[in-house]
């Protein structure tokens, strides 16, 4: 018998090795079908605000997703900005004056931040407000008197969206 080639002796172990293997494509347009699916879901334009379980939001009907701003939360115990405590709700209530001094320091800090726009230096900070919905107007009058003392006049509350049956 000849000595075969390099080439033959491959076209005789493909010859041997039968039906050519098939490539199954259900299981690949299934993958494709759910990562197209979360891209589109994670791709939406809704913002939410996460909030915290101890705050209860009032309800309200809405139609305007929330701002990327500075996030205030009023708790029944606690006054948080940006998820850093800087008050408890007893001693800004047993405070006589309007001012916060903990809650001011601290916006104050973040209003020392670099307006990333020239023509936004003049303007009063934007700052979201999520308060319980069982807490005194006196204490939300002290919060928003505080923010406004600290140039954060565009003050907006957060609510959930009412769901119309």
């Amino acid at each position: 018998m000849a000595a075969l080639s390099g080439i033959e002796k491959r076209a005789q172990r493909k010859a041997r090795g039968g039906a050519a293997m098939d490539m199954n494509l259900v299981s690949l347009i299934d993958v494709f079908t759910i990562l197209i699916f979360f891209l589109l879901s994670s791709a939406s334009g809704v913002e939410t605000l996460a909030s915290p379980k101890a705050v209860k939001l009032p309800l309200a009907n809405i139609e305007q997703a929330p701002k990327d701003t500075v996030v205030l939360v009023v708790s029944g115990e606690e006054i948080l900005v940006e998820g850093r405590r800087v008050a408890t709700v007893a001693e800004a209530m047993a405070n006589e004056d309007d001012l916060l001094p903990g809650l001011k320091a601290e916006l104050d800090v973040l209003a020392a931040r670099k307006t990333v726009r020239a023509e936004n230096a003049g303007l009063g900070q934007a700052v979201t407000i999520m308060a319980d919905k069982q807490i005194p107007y006196r204490l939300l009058r002290k919060v928003m008197y505080t923010c406004a003392r600290a140039n954060f006049s565009d003050v907006s509350f957060a609510v959930r969206r009412k769901i119309e049956a």
